[in-house]
């Protein structure tokens, strides 16, 4: 009789001690990131409130007509993310009055919309500088060139500010972002539209103070640094010539010759 309980009370007490409550863990993170308030909750503000209007201008208006065409009327409602992205390039950020204006041109519920420019991190729903410096921070720019490091604390610096912020002018506002997809170049910053790679804390430096002076002066801009490597190369290309991909790749009409 005890040969026959015993595995039934074996396997009770296998699930018991399965179910004891184990001690949770958490990761620890020390990437600076936006706090969890900023990405789904609205907060009325003086320069972000829905009694502030906005309409689109005309020549976005025309815009808005060609990118409606893409989509048939009962799903024009799919244009909302190029709809939110224009919004923001015309009003600085994507404030509340934008989403509302949005949703009314899509006829969608604002929640909807709300859902999508909360999702993404791509729509700043809270003002940025007229230039927004993005530093990647992510194991590549971490161990490319001189590294990230070293890049963050040359912005912060520089700016006087520290990740989060816009300087006192209005001009610049620091975050850091994972991978931009430049893993090759790098470090690298994204700076609104543009991406710069290849840096150094003295190019950097350089590149803000020339985006600051063509704030104040049209002819200034000119001595901004054009997009892309700053060391001279044109791409992504080897310093030492093509190393690799010399021969003409495997494929059915070629084998190998000593078969």
């Amino acid at each position: 009789m005890a040969s026959k309980i015993t595995p039934f009370l074996f396997r009770s007490c296998v699930r018991t001690a399965s179910r004891v409550a184990r001690p949770q863990t958490r990761a620890f993170s020390i990437t600076a990131c936006r706090p969890s308030d900023t990405l789904m909750i609205h907060r009325n503000t003086a320069d972000n409130n829905p009694d502030i209007p906005f309409k689109f201008n005309k020549e976005n208006e025309t815009v808005i007509a060609e990118i409606l065409k893409r989509y048939p009327e009962q799903y024009k409602k799919a244009a909302v993310m190029p709809l939110l992205d224009l919004g923001q390039r015309q009003h600085g950020f994507t404030s509340i009055s934008v989403m509302n204006e949005v949703a009314r041109l899509l006829e969608m519920p604002p929640m909807r919309v709300y859902e999508v420019a909360s999702f993404y991190t791509m729509y700043n729903r809270s003002p940025v500088g007229k230039f927004f410096v993005q530093a990647c921070t992510t194991t590549p720019c971490q161990l490319g060139g001189c590294g990230s490091d070293v890049i963050v604390k040359a912005i912060k610096e520089h700016l006087g500010i520290k990740q989060g912020e816009t300087t006192a002018d209005g001009l610049f506002t620091f975050i850091e972002v994972e991978c931009l997809g430049a893993c090759v170049n790098a470090p690298m910053i994204q700076i609104n539209d543009d991406y710069y790679e290849d840096l150094t804390p003295a190019t950097v430096v350089d590149l803000l103070k020339a985006l600051k002076a063509s704030a104040g002066e049209a002819s200034a801009a000119a001595n901004v640094p054009k997009p892309g490597p700053l060391t001279g190369r044109d791409t992504c290309e080897n310093s030492k010539g093509q190393t690799n991909l010399l021969d003409e790749p495997w494929g059915v009409e070629k084998t190998r010759s000593d078969l």
